[in-house]
Parts: structure tokens; sequence; C-alpha cells
């Protein structure tokens, strides 16, 4: 692996994690077991290194119009210290990237920060200053990935453990954060961002902190260190993307109401991809991704296909797993919209032999 490191490597390695590349990132896969990781998070709480997600800072008169027109959420209904889900799509409709924005609290310099995936960091910087010089938009734009570490507190105890490393005087404003609220906190004495958000399904903070004291910040939480095979079975079981899985712009090009995420698309704002989009909606799509269950013994995985009662293929596996919490092997799949309802019967071809599997709705647990 020749890939980017996040700063707490050497630490990771000293407790005993296995490593992956990922999006041009080498991170920490596993630190015991998925499935011990996974359990510590959907009953205590957990921590995951997500530095290998980009910061990308927009600053400027014009840094709201930017954000609008490259994001299909509403980003002028934000207020300071609130943050949104929003997909970023090309002309067409199809989705480039998924990422937050966040509209930063006062105390920091820039006015917005959105994070997109792993590796994806330098495509959209080139994307937000090719459109801003395009457009003539006053407003800078600043990759700061490499500035900053990035950490994910999850799990029912997340908030209980954060006030215990938060500055004392911070602590009733982090009892009161909603939901994709940001904002400032010192942690262990480090001046960070923390926002109300994460990618697990349950309560939750994520962390930004300077790459340069990233050790300071990881070193309060003695919790469950869990990897990129925790946070999987995790969002799959939410039914959230993964990018290069459930939607690939190259390899298989997605809108947003196909993937599910048709909430996200605001058609009275005006963005890179919107009359696609309002066309797609009056239309309606032929494929939606779809959860399923196995039937049969087995586990799904990407690039599995779905077959009709019949033996035609009517889709492909996008993510699959057997689920910790539910103990049952799941999946999504792109599948033609009469396939949509839960309690179809279906097939999944699993190693070459045909498994018997049921739609579900999503998500696939009630969180």
């Amino acid at each position: 692996m020749t890939g980017r490191t996040p700063p707490l490597q050497a630490v990771h390695e000293d407790a005993g994690a296995s490593f992956t590349d990922f999006g041009g990132w080498e991170m920490p896969v596993e630190f015991d077991s998925i499935r011990t990781e996974h359990a510590a998070v959907r009953e205590s709480v957990g921590i995951f290194d997500v530095s290998h997600m980009g910061e990308i800072e927009v600053t400027g008169p014009d840094a709201r119009e930017l954000m609008q027109r490259l994001t299909t959420n509403d980003v002028p209904a934000l207020d300071s210290g609130e943050a949104q889900y929003a997909m970023i799509t090309d002309e067409d409709g199809i989705i480039l990237d998924d990422t937050v924005v966040y509209n930063l609290p006062p105390e920091h310099d820039a006015d917005y920060l959105f994070i997109p995936n792993a590796g994806h960091d330098g495509q959209m910087y080139d994307r937000w200053v090719d459109h801003r010089d395009e457009w003539g938009l006053d407003a800078e734009v600043s990759n700061r990935t490499d500035d900053y570490a990035m950490f994910a507190l999850q799990g029912p105890d997340a908030e209980e453990r954060l006030l215990d490393a938060v500055a004392e005087d911070q602590r009733t404003t982090i009892c009161g954060l909603n939901r994709f609220g940001v904002v400032p906190a010192t942690v262990g004495g480090v001046d960070c961002l923390v926002a109300r958000t994460g990618y697990t399904g349950e309560d939750g903070f994520e962390l930004i902190a300077p790459a340069d004291e990233a050790d300071t910040v990881w070193e309060q939480f003695d919790c469950q260190p869990c990897g990129l095979g925790a946070r999987d079975t995790l969002r799959i079981e939410m039914g959230f993307l993964l990018s290069g899985q459930d939607f690939d712009p190259e390899d298989d090009p997605r809108n947003p109401y196909e993937a599910g995420v048709g909430f996200t698309v605001k058609l009275d704002t005006e963005f890179v991809g919107r009359d696609a989009l309002e066309r797609v909606d009056a239309e309606g799509v032929a494929e939606r991704l779809t959860g399923f269950r196995l039937v049969d013994r087995g586990v799904p995985r990407q690039g599995y296909t779905v077959r009709d009662l019949d033996g035609e293929a009517i889709g492909t596996v996008t993510s699959g797993t057997m689920s910790p919490t539910l103990e049952k092997p799941i999946g999504l799949a792109y599948l033609p919209v009469e396939y949509r309802s839960p309690g179809v019967n279906v097939q999944v071809m699993v190693r070459g032999e045909p498994k018997k599997a049921q739609t579900q709705a999503l998500p696939f647990l009630d969180r």
C-alpha cells in the first residue's frame, strides 16, 4: 500500500489494528473483531478514525451561493451551526458524491465546510474552484483534508462519554446539541468542531480536530476502537449509501431518486443537475435501491446477481453482509421498481448457487 495515511496510523498499529486501502487511504479495518466493534456501537459506544473523509472549507461573500449551486439540498435554509446531508450531481443528475454541508458557527474562520468521501477531496476541490471561476463568484475554497483529523464517537453512550472529555462550561451546549448541529468545543484541551452526526444509525458525534493534535483528542475516549469493517455492517443495517458501491458515476451511474435519497433534492433551488432531476421526479425511475434478506444460508456480496423466480437477471448486489444485530444475511441491490415492495421473492446467486431471498423495507434496523 502506498496511499495516504491517517495521523494516528502508528497509534492504530500499536493497538493491533489490521489495515485496508480505502479510497487511496490506508485505514484501520478491524481492531478486535467486526462483531465486537459493531456490538459496542449498538449497545454502548465505539470510536472510529474517519480521517480519510475530506474536509473542504468555503468562505467569502458568495460562499453560500457556490455551495447552493453545487449541492442538491437547501443551503440557504441552514442557520449558523447547522448541517445537512446532500448530493453532488452532474448536469445529468448523476450522483458524483454524497456529503454533509456545515454552515459553520461564527467562531470558525470559514463560512462553510463540506465532507467529500475518501479520495474525492481533490476532485471536489477542483470542481468547486472551476465552477467558482466560471460563474465569477467571490469565494475562497480550501482543501483542509491533510490539516484535520476526524473521529466518529457513536453509540447510545456517546453523549455521556463526550461530556467527560469536553470543557466543563461546554457540557450544557453539548447536551442541547440537536441532530445535525455543530459547535466549537474544547476536547482534552484541543479546539475542535463537534457535530451531532454520524453514519451508524446511533446517536453520536463527529469531531474534527487539528491533525497535529489528533492523538490528544483520541486518548480522551477510553472505549472500543472500531474499524471500517464495523462501519460497513452498521451502515448497511441502516441502508446508508457507500460511495463506489451503492453509487459510482463511472461504473454504475445513479441519480438520487434511484438511490433512495430523493429527500436531499430540493427542486425549488438552483443547482447543477436540477433540470435533469426535475424530469426524473416527474417521470419516475425504472430501478430503485432495494433491501433484501437471504432466506437460505449464505452471505450476499457486492457484484452478486439478483434473479427473478424464472432465473432472469434483474439486478446486482451493491452491498451485502451478515447483519451482526439481526443475525441475518442482508443486502442492497438496484431492482426494477415493481420489486420495491417488501416481501417479494427473488433469488441471489451466491458463489454460483441460487439462494432464496425476499425484499425488505429500509432501513433493516429500526432506529
